[in-house]
């Protein structure tokens, strides 16, 4: 798929995808679907989430796409930072470097603070290593679907220039021509 991310960064492009913030749709409506997904994506195993795990979840999904949103040249950090350092904390991320040079973050706790911490270190590593530039939030409005610009030019804008884009043009085009 065109959008996808590279690597592990796709799993964080796909974890701010659970919500559709154009349909309301949210994949993560409890703590079982939060379990589900979780594993699925090979992040958890078999444990038994409640529903402050889910609220985390679902805060750090946003914490996320704003940074995705300033990405994309929308200033919406708000909060961001200090969800990400929360998480980061309570999933005891811990740096390890290989002999390449490389870094890649590992979450030393359990259950879903380990795997929402892991979730941080995939953002953290893409940042040091330059690819999380690349991973945007639509611009649209009602819209914020995650995308990974692969645009030569880092200038990717909506996640789709049929939809979105289209959107965007025709109503600004509308507010020029209104009179």
């Amino acid at each position: 798929m065109q959008d996808q991310a590279p690597g592990a960064l796709e799993t964080v492009r796909a974890f701010v995808n659970t919500l559709d913030l154009g349909s309301g749709a949210d994949e993560l409506t409890d703590p079982k679907a939060l379990q589900t997904w979780l594993e699925e994506h090979a992040l958890i195993r078999a444990t038994r989430l409640g529903p402050a795990d889910l609220n985390s979840a679902r805060g750090l999904r946003e914490a996320l796409r704003s940074l995705m949103l300033e990405n994309n040249g929308v200033d919406a950090r708000d909060e961001a930072a200090i969800t990400l350092n929360r998480v980061a904390e309570r999933g005891r991320l811990v740096p390890r470097f290989d002999r390449e040079g490389s870094v890649r973050f590992e979450a030393a706790a359990a259950g879903a603070r380990g795997a929402l911490g892991h979730l941080v270190g995939i953002a953290a590593a893409a940042m040091a290593d330059g690819t999380w530039h690349r991973l945007k939030a639509c611009r649209a409005e009602r819209c914020g679907w995650a995308f990974y610009d692969h645009a030569r030019n880092h200038s990717r804008t909506w996640c789709s220039m049929a939809v979105c884009g289209n959107r965007t043009k025709a109503r600004l085009y509308r507010r020029r021509h209104a009179d």
